[in-house]
């Protein structure tokens, strides 16, 4: 469980100070929504590679309303 934490928490590190400023803001309410869901639903999915991405939308009718919500607003703006 540590370990998984520890990856999450890695990940999301990285692809953070990969990030312009707004796109952080973006990733920051993703992970504050989405972590507990990628914790519940992906437990055992290593990140990168999309995997987490892939997991969540798998389990998009499980997911919670304020992960899915954030999740569309992030395609939404990937969109632009």
């Amino acid at each position: 469980m540590f370990v998984r934490k520890l990856a999450v928490a890695a990940a999301s590190a990285f692809l953070i100070a990969s990030l312009s400023n707004a796109a952080m803001a973006q990733m920051e309410e993703a992970m504050k929504y989405c972590k507990p869901d990628i914790e519940r639903l992906c437990a055992g999915i290593h990140p990168g590679g999309g995997r987490i991405a892939h997991c969540l939308k798998e389990h998009k009718m499980e997911v919670s309303v304020g992960c899915a919500k954030t999740l569309q607003k992030l395609k939404a703006e990937m969109g632009k």
